[in-house]
């Protein structure tokens, strides 16, 4: 199958590099805002370029994969659809709630596939703990921890088109969340604060930040985050039941340290980036999203799904900011 990838950033590449070594990917094709990046990115990856999206959408797609700056994706989805290529694009949809629903409504009045990318559900780990949800092995989960922590942050033009922390970074978490326990967030109370680089408040976002959620069964769940983990990048959950307890993302990766005495656990070298942390996960999502492209798969995360967890990261940054609860 031929592929078109548009934006060719940092994930963007990835995602190219990724998509060529697929065994259901015949040819890749690659655009970008700057049409001169595009042809650098294609002549390292060994891939065709386009001058522009249209030429792009143009070219015989099979499949149409989102890696642009956030405020092009939701006229980038419209596009994937109107052309009727079967899409994926790079979490959010969009940079607000509304933005978010209007494209929602557009994808659910079509019969074209639009696929999220919240790599999270691909990764090992994550599954694991939903099928030990699904069969009870842990009984009735009562609390849930769950925390993002990046090893360094983003360069600071990122910042102001970012959505903030929680529509940035702990919505993966708010996904995730949603589908390991197949449960809704009900409530959630925020804060937040800027302990770092002062950009982040200058652009009314915050470095670090905390929330808790309460389920529509009464769990709770603690999510917190930060843009400055030295000891790299962290991204963990926590689920504890009435018979048993797990954990995604404790093994010798691990940017944590014991203080107990004799503990070498863990004891390997810690991911520093989230390509590192979830590559698998993202050659899993890639290939789920050809078998989307083939008509062997259903979508496995929606756009109502992303919306769920925008709701909730939006919920989430009305609470910082009006430090209240706020019910869903």
């Amino acid at each position: 199958m031929r592929i078109g990838l548009v934006g060719v950033g940092r994930i963007g590449a990835f995602h190219a590099a990724t998509l060529k070594g697929l065994p259901a990917v015949d040819q890749v094709v690659v655009a970008d805002a700057d049409p001169a990046r595009a042809e650098v990115v294609a002549k390292e990856l060994g891939v065709s370029s386009a001058p522009d999206v249209t030429a792009l959408l143009g070219s015989g797609l099979d499949g149409f994969v989102i890696a642009a700056a956030t405020s092009a994706h939701a006229d980038l989805i419209a596009a994937g659809v109107a052309a009727g290529v079967p899409t994926f694009c790079e979490k959010p949809v969009a940079l607000d709630l509304a933005e978010t629903e209007r494209v929602l409504e557009l994808v659910e009045a079509s019969t074209v596939p639009v696929h999220i990318g919240f790599q999270r559900r691909f990764d090992a780990g994550y599954q694991a703990a939903r099928a030990a949800v699904e069969t009870g092995e842990l009984g009735y989960v009562h609390h849930i921890r769950t925390n993002t922590n990046d090893a360094f942050p983003p360069h600071h033009e990122y910042i102001p088109n970012s959505g903030g922390f929680f529509r940035d970074c702990t919505v993966h978490d708010f996904d995730i969340i949603r589908y390991v326990t197949g449960r809704e967030v009900v409530s959630v109370y925020a804060t937040g604060a800027n302990r770092g680089e002062a950009f982040f408040g200058e652009y009314g976002d915050v470095d670090s930040a905390a929330a808790l959620l309460t389920l529509d069964d009464n769990t709770f769940v603690t999510a917190s985050g930060t843009r400055y983990n030295g000891a790299g990048h962290d991204v963990r959950m926590e689920l504890h039941g009435s018979l048993g307890s797990i954990a995604v993302g404790l093994d010798e990766h691990t940017a944590l340290r014991s203080a107990e005495p004799g503990v070498t656990f863990p004891g390997g070298q810690p991911h520093m980036t989230f390509m590192d942390r979830f590559q698998p996960a993202y050659v899993a999502e890639l290939t789920a999203f050809t078998e989307v492209v083939a008509g062997t798969r259903a979508v496995p995360c929606t756009v109502r799904d992303a919306f769920a967890a925008f709701r909730i990261a939006d919920a989430c940054e009305l609470s910082r900011r009006e430090n209240r609860v706020v019910v869903l």
